[in-house]
């Protein structure tokens, strides 16, 4: 199993455009946890995709990732809530290691580090600019982060008490910076990052990865 017998899990899936990415994702879903897909206004029939697949389809007309994760977590019914982008970059798979220490009450944050596999997973701008506010998030925490990646898992009642408000890409640093000052156990454990399927929309581009960096900024300030 997965989690704790007594346990189950969701994991949101923030979904703009990812028709191609859907079949391997969901297929990778693992046994115990249960799949809350997000759309986020997509127009390629990503959610009925999602919906054939067997996945729970949440509709967030609000643009923005924040919008989509925050939804999700609404929606969540599981005792642990993890995290991943439906675009096929990250294994949802992983959240059998991911979980485990959070099921076990031995972290309360587990965040997947990203480990390139192939040419072009990860753009040097985008990994540059993770590095920079990984090293603020420890300046600003002392939490010791090298990656402020989308896959994470966590408890859902607490992960409710933070009262996340950043609805754009500020949203996974939030979560980290919020679960710091409360007091949590935040680890790391590495994972692969595999090239994504289809266009980026952020980490693949300049616009997009500078929008996120000020989003996150705002966010620390």
């Amino acid at each position: 199993m997965t989690i704790s017998p007594t346990e189950h899990g969701d994991v949101v899936l923030p979904c703009l455009n990812e028709a191609a990415a859907l079949p391997w994702v969901l297929d990778r879903i693992p046994e115990g946890w249960r799949a809350v897909v997000v759309d986020n206004g997509s127009t390629d029939g990503s959610a009925r995709i999602a919906e054939r697949l067997g996945a729970v389809v949440v509709h967030q007309p609000v643009r923005g990732f924040g919008a989509a994760c925050h939804a999700g977590l609404e929606a969540a019914e599981g005792d642990l809530v993890a995290f991943c982008d439906c675009d096929a970059s990250l294994d949802p798979g992983r959240l059998v290691d991911l979980a485990r220490p959070v099921s076990a009450g031995e972290a309360d944050l587990v965040l997947a580090r990203r480990r390139p596999t192939g040419r072009g997973a990860w753009p040097l701008h985008a990994r540059l600019a993770n590095r920079a506010l990984s090293r603020m998030v420890r300046r600003r925490t002392g939490a010791r982060l090298h990656d402020l990646g989308p896959l994470r898992v966590a408890r859902r009642k607490e992960l409710l008490a933070l009262d996340l408000t950043d609805r754009r890409s500020g949203y996974p640093l939030e979560m980290v910076v919020r679960a710091a000052d409360a007091g949590w156990r935040i680890e790391e454990a590495e994972v692969p990052y595999r090239p994504r399927t289809g266009r980026s929309k952020v980490t693949g581009t300049w616009r997009g990865t500078w929008q996120a960096v000020h989003d996150m900024r705002a966010v620390l300030r």
